[in-house]
């Protein structure tokens, strides 16, 4: 499966109205600065946009809000994390609640999951 052009213009659309903590966690994922990683994000891979995705390390982070809570929702995710599996990527999905208050944490999930390549 190939990203569409629908699907690019809508990562665009991602970039310029990102969630609060998606904004906090690019904060410190850009330029390089958690550990010379090249991160970018709302990126297409397939049929999906991804949150965050270091693709030197195949390895993309995905931020959970509510709305993946319920069991439609988890479904859907079990299903994508599944498909980027198939693409060769390995996912790490953080909770927003983390974000706001283990930001550190988060960042250390991160980069021992780059460590792991």
């Amino acid at each position: 499966m190939t990203s569409t052009p629908l699907t690019y213009a809508r990562a665009k659309a991602m970039r310029r109205s990102p969630t609060e903590a998606e904004r906090k966690l690019w904060g410190a994922l850009r330029k390089r600065t958690l550990g010379h990683f090249k991160f970018v994000r709302q990126q297409p891979v397939g049929p999906y946009i991804v949150d965050f995705v270091c693709r030197n390390e195949k390895l993309i982070v995905e931020v959970d809000g509510e709305t993946h809570g319920d069991a439609q929702a988890v479904s859907h995710d079990l299903r994508r994390t599944q498909f980027l599996k198939t693409q060769g990527y390995r996912v790490v999905r953080v909770d927003n609640l983390a974000v706001f208050t283990a930001v550190g944490d988060v960042l250390d999930g991160i980069v021992a999951a780059l460590e792991r390549r």
